[in-house]
């Protein structure tokens, strides 16, 4: 291929990759399969390592991510970023209707509504039509430059289509899906960190990222609602939003034109009821007047636009008592703080205990025992303290203090700079940690030891039978028969009882003596190795193939393996820097369990990487159990990866009888491509 040709094609490329983004990710209705796209995208990855000084500044391959930002540049915003008044009430905003119209001389004025996203505002420049710079609303008047994180944003355009401006400036709000966060939590909870609150937080956490390829994972997602140019284009800010469709933005289709107050009112009911139903989250409602001359009439405070408002929704909240707070120990030794509450009735079910998530959350609220506390349930799930009822405090209540020392073996705490949680450095004998580990260890996605659950730990615990994971594999009959011992089940709100009778000893040794095949990959998950979750296991152990050639890798010859960040490898050297660490794998392979891939399993090990990067799910019936497994291992097997729910990061849905009508409706709405088991053979079979 010569340079010309190269250029040709790199260009036809990039825009052909881009007008699919835009399809699949903007206007949720794409037109070729992931497959189809992923190919065009490998090819123009190709030609630009080949080619580096064609790439265009809007190649898609941006979106990949992997530049490393220290520190994020301070700019200052053109046009301050001002925040909007808000308001809970009804009559206030009629208030504000009432004031505009006075100021106004008009009898009606006609407004914009739109929903009040719960994000992070970002400023976007683009100059003859090229994203050029991507700033966070900072203090209002200066913010920071996030572009090569922004970048990663699939929805956001790095180049504008149809008859833009040369300069403009465009406002929204980066927000993350509701199946991103539980995904992201859910990985953070594998690898024993702190979870995020809430998507908003996880969204803002997101952006401050300094590997913008991470940022990539967690499918941000961004809505514009505002554009300022140098010449003014329409009149209204409704013709400007629907241009920024034209331009390639995603603008939401839930806006609303309303001519009086009362259509207003008809708008926020319904999405007051109708928000629930969304995969985002939103807290209310912003109302702008929509002609632009009126606006200018109308000016601006010295914090806010006087022709915008927001209406908050309120959640549901309840007062009632603090009553103590207790303290819970992670498996790696993590201190969260939690509210004990006299129990009240809220949304429908009865809460007694409320997260209050570290130290710095205490004291920012100023909770103090005995406290009259506000209580609302977070996204309508997770019971979260608010507020604080100053006026019903004791005045003689002291400031509260966090405890200094672990409340399970008395270790001084410890508190790195810069991270807001206090743990218990006693990694070998603090009691839940070591308990956290065990159960970890038995999990169903480690060493799935049936019949080791709710309360059986701890019993074994207490007697002494169990205190690192080598002696699961030490139990005899002797020791556990006749065992019997009540309990409290916290889910459940009431005592349990178990009992180590002879079927039960039996069928628990048994399962214990089963575990000694389980793989590789589950073993070293099961380890417990902080940060190593399920898949980063299954790439280590592809890469590695033993413990003994994990053991000797260094610092460069892990992140070398896909997906292996700095935190990854520098808490895998730490763990096998531990001498007890490293006696505990030599006694569970003198035990028997697996520590490096059978010659069946080397062979049946990733032996392509045709499916790179993509994502599948796999539902309904197929001929045999046995047969649903072996798609699940051809996957892997050709560098694929498996996810259990329906989300727009899927490839494809490989789909055997009976798939579920729910999981198939919703695969259509996001435009997920259903393919049958031979639709997927095909696939790793073409060259």
């Amino acid at each position: 291929m010569t340079l010309e040709e190269a250029k040709k094609r790199i260009n036809t490329l990039t825009a052909q990759i881009n007008t699919h983004n835009y399809q699949y990710y903007v206007l949720d209705s794409p037109l070729i399969s992931d497959y189809e796209f992923d190919m065009l995208l490998n090819e123009l990855i190709l030609l630009e390592k080949e080619y580096p000084l064609l790439i265009l500044p809007d190649s898609p391959t941006q979106r990949v991510g992997g530049e490393i930002t220290k520190r994020f540049k301070s700019v200052k915003h053109v046009n301050p970023m001002l925040s909007l008044s808000n308001t809970y009430s009804e009559n206030e905003l009629k208030d504000f209707d009432r004031r505009i119209k006075n100021i106004l001389y008009l009898s009606e004025v006609e407004y914009v509504c739109e929903l009040k996203y719960d994000g992070v505002a970002i400023s976007l420049i683009y100059e003859n039509g090229i994203l050029q710079q991507a700033i966070t609303r900072g203090d209002g008047v200066q913010g920071d430059d996030v572009t090569v994180n922004v970048k990663t944003i699939r929805s956001i355009p790095l180049r504008l289509q149809g008859n833009y401006p040369n300069k403009l400036e465009v406002r929204g709000e980066i927000i993350m899906p509701h199946d991103s966060f539980y995904a992201l939590n859910e990985e953070k909870e594998v690898a024993g960190e702190i979870k995020f609150a809430n998507p908003r937080n996880a969204a803002a956490g997101s952006l401050k990222l300094q590997n913008s390829s991470e940022v990539a994972k967690r499918n941000l997602d961004c809505f514009l609602y505002f554009v300022y140019t140098d010449t003014q284009l329409y009149d209204t800010h409704y013709e400007g939003l629907t241009t920024l469709r034209t331009w390639g933005f995603k603008v939401s289709p839930h806006i609303k034109l309303c001519r009086n107050i009362e259509e207003i009112f008809v708008f926020i009911n319904q999405w007051e009821v109708a928000r629930k139903t969304l995969p985002f989250d939103i807290d209310g409602v912003v109302i702008k007047v929509n002609r632009y001359s009126l606006q200018e009439l109308l000016g601006y405070t010295a914090k806010n636009p006087r022709w915008s408002i927001a209406y908050k929704y309120k959640a549901e909240r309840v007062l009632t008592s603090l009553e103590e707070i207790s303290y819970q120990v992670g498996r790696t030794g993590v201190i969260t703080p939690v509210a004990n509450l006299t129990p009240v009735l809220l949304a429908g079910t009865v809460v007694k205990r409320a997260s209050l998530h570290n130290a710095d959350f205490i004291n920012e609220l100023d909770i103090r025992i005995d406290d009259k506390v506000y209580v609302e349930k977070g996204g309508e799930i997770i019971p979260k303290i608010v507020a604080i009822e100053q006026s019903q405090r004791h005045a003689e209540a002291p400031p509260f203090q966090f405890i200094s020392f672990c409340p399970a073996c008395n270790t001084p705490l410890i508190r790195n700079e810069g991270e807001a949680a206090h743990y218990c450095p006693n990694f070998k004998d603090c009691p839940p940690q070591i308990k956290g580990r065990l159960e970890h260890f038995i999990s169903r996605k480690a060493m799935n030891i049936e019949g080791l659950g709710e309360g059986k730990i701890d019993i074994l615990f207490e007697k002494g039978l169990v205190r690192n994971i080598t002696d699961f594999y030490r139990l005899t009959y002797n020791d556990l028969f006749g065992i019997e011992k009540g309990y409290f089940n916290e889910q459940e709100n009431k005592e349990r009882f178990v009992s180590f009778r002879e079927k039960t000893v039996e069928n628990l040794l048994e399962a214990i003596e089963k575990s000694k095949s389980v793989p590789f990959d589950r073993v070293l998950f099961a380890l417990g190795i902080r940060f190593i979750g399920e898949n980063s296991a299954k790439k280590l152990v592809a890469h590695f193939k033993t413990i003994d050639n994990l053991f000797k890798a260094n610092f460069e010859d892990l992140i070398a393996v896909g997906d292996i960040g700095t935190k990854i490898a520098e808490s895998i050297l730490a763990y096998f820097s531990d001498n007890s660490n490293l006696q505990i794998i030599d006694d569970l392979r003198t035990m028997g369990l697996q520590f490096q891939l059978s010659d069946e399993a080397v062979n049946d090990t990733i032996i392509s990487e045709k499916l790179e990067g993509m994502t599948f799910l796999v539902s309904g019936t197929f001929s045999t159990p046995e047969r649903r497994k072996e798609i699940e291992q051809l996957i892997e097997k050709h560098g694929g990866t498996r996810i259990t729910a329906v989300s727009k990061k899927l490839s494809f849905i490989i789909a055997g009888e009976n798939m579920g009508p729910a999981k198939e409706e919703k695969a259509q709405k996001a435009g997920i491509p259903i393919i049958s088991e031979q639709d997927f053979l095909r696939l790793i079979e073409e060259e």
